[in-house]
């Protein structure tokens, strides 16, 4: 076996290379809160997984997993997840892939789209122009006081 051959086993056993997937250095945890519900599937390894409360089930279930190789997690938008390799001395490698959303529901969150974005332009512009709605009724109050203040003052000097 020549040097080139043994070197690349020797890295591939010692620190393997997955492209596609994220590496979970031994010691470290990550916490997943997916905007959108998606699959957690583990590549290499295992990974200690802690679900966010609350639990249902028995007691003793505290949410914890163990998963491994071939392993896969369901989590829904916004659950929480905290993973951490479970082999002290080597990483995991796992993948992410969100669950895409059936048709009718990418339609219908379009035409909200273009119902929600004009919506929030109207409401700004009205939350704008009652500010300065406020603003002018302010200042032309401060004039009429000026003006019947001056003109009071005048008519004194008379």
């Amino acid at each position: 076996m020549t040097s080139s051959t043994f070197n690349k086993k020797h890295q591939s056993a010692a620190s393997p290379v997955l492209p596609g997937h994220w590496r979970l250095s031994a010691g470290r945890a990550m916490t997943l809160q997916p905007r959108q519900a998606g699959v957690l599937r583990i590549a290499h390894g295992r990974v200690w997984a802690t679900f966010d409360g609350p639990h249902h089930g028995p007691l003793n279930d505290l949410g914890d997993r163990i998963v491994g190789v071939g392993g896969q997690l369901r989590l829904q938008a916004g659950q929480g997840l905290v993973i951490e390799a479970w082999n002290a001395q080597a990483p995991a490698y796992f993948s992410w892939d969100p669950v895409p959303l059936p048709l009718c529901v990418q339609q219908n969150s379009r035409r909200s789209a273009r119902v929600a974005q004009p919506l929030a332009d109207l409401r700004l512009a009205l939350a704008l122009g009652m500010g300065a709605a406020g603003r002018l009724a302010l200042g032309l109050a401060g004039l009429a006081r000026d003006f019947v203040t001056r003109r009071g003052r005048e008519s004194l000097a008379m």
